[in-house]
């Protein structure tokens, strides 16, 4: 008698449900891209970017497009912010935070020392009383809007808070907001970018709200560190993807985002919800953050429960245990973006399933 074996659903993977991505759209967006523009974007170019697009999200932000650099993704340009501002210095992290960019600091040279959060985010005390302790300060790293990997929102009051004192110790600011669109109920907060008069690092990318697969990222700088920024991407890979980059600024100049933004939190809406009403009927003795958007929500099960254990004895269902991201033994990173409503509920389940 044949065993059937279940079909793996994914709470590891932190990307778009395939239903989210405008194919077609897309593909006409790149075709007119290459018709109105295929000599410049077929060719090398500019390592700042598409210059259309930089000019757009210039417009979008209030800034001058000579400190906006586009990127291969924000990781990318993550990458190299890292080599030229974070080697031999001390970069202050939430704690927990995205894995990749704790292991792009160390590749880097960068010390990396944690602050704690709570259910408002980052504490400023423990920022404060860890800039005391470690010296040589090169930035602070912070997703502050429907963190990756616990879902949580810094509140409006500690992002006060967190400016002033980075205003007072000359500590340069780092967000990273590739989230903050993908809302489905609350009010938008303040970029740490406009609460410091637009003075700070902002990066996010197209990855959440058009495809991933684009890999166009971008980073408003000041202007000096835009100019080096600028020098290492052309360093490192000549030219930018062009295509990829028109083709993003046609979705946008065609009135394409903001429908397709709109579809997309609909689609995630519907996901998050399953994933807390899951939780809700399959769990007892954890806990889970309820975020108003973004791609996950952070799981914290009893005390002196493994979450690596739990993942492995789950049998047709993965997830990222929390100490990938400098969690506790007991916390897990769950996914819902990339599975459907009804996977969700099985998934959970499994989960549930695998405590005991």
């Amino acid at each position: 008698m044949a065993v059937t074996t279940p079909k793996v659903i994914s709470f590891a993977r932190g990307v778009p449900a395939p239903e989210c991505l405008a194919a077609e759209d897309l593909a006409d967006c790149a075709r007119a891209a290459v018709e109105r523009d295929g000599k410049t974007i077929l060719s090398y170019g500019s390592g700042a970017g598409y210059t259309p697009l930089r000019e757009l999200l210039g417009e979008w932000f209030g800034v001058a497009p000579s400190r906006i650099v586009v990127t291969n993704g924000s990781l990318n340009g993550f990458v190299l912010l890292a080599q030229q501002l974070g080697r031999g210095k001390t970069v202050f992290v939430e704690y927990p935070t995205y894995d990749r960019a704790i292991k792009i600091l160390i590749e880097n040279g960068a010390s990396v020392v944690a602050v704690a959060m709570d259910e408002d985010g980052i504490v400023p005390e423990e920022l404060e009383n860890q800039m005391r302790l470690n010296q040589n300060a090169g930035f602070l790293y912070t997703i502050p809007t429907f963190q990756n990997p616990t879902g949580q929102t810094l509140s409006e009051p500690r992002r006060q808070s967190i400016v002033a004192l980075a205003e007072q110790q000359n500590l340069l600011l780092f967000e990273d907001d590739p989230y903050s669109l993908i809302r489905f109920e609350g009010e938008a907060l303040p970029a740490l970018f406009d609460l410091t008069d637009k003075k700070s690092i902002y990066s996010s990318s197209f990855s959440k709200t058009i495809a991933p697969g684009l890999r166009v990222g971008w980073f408003i700088l000041p202007e000096e560190i835009a100019e080096s920024l600028t020098e290492a991407a052309t360093a490192s890979y000549i030219t930018p993807v062009l295509l990829a980059q028109a083709t993003v600024h046609e979705f946008i100049t065609r009135g394409l985002f903001e429908p397709n933004l709109q579809r997309i939190n609909g689609l995630l809406k519907a996901r998050r919800d399953a994933m807390l009403s899951a939780l809700d009927n399959h769990f007892s003795g954890a806990t889970w953050t309820r975020p108003h958007g973004g791609f996950f929500t952070w799981l914290t099960l009893p005390a002196g429960t493994d979450a690596k254990d739990v993942i492995a004895r789950a049998e047709g269902v993965t997830a990222v245990p929390g100490s990938d991201f400098g969690g506790p033994p007991n916390t897990m990173r769950l996914a819902y973006s990339f599975v459907s409503p009804d996977e969700i509920e099985t998934g959970v389940e499994r989960l549930a399933v695998a405590i005991d």
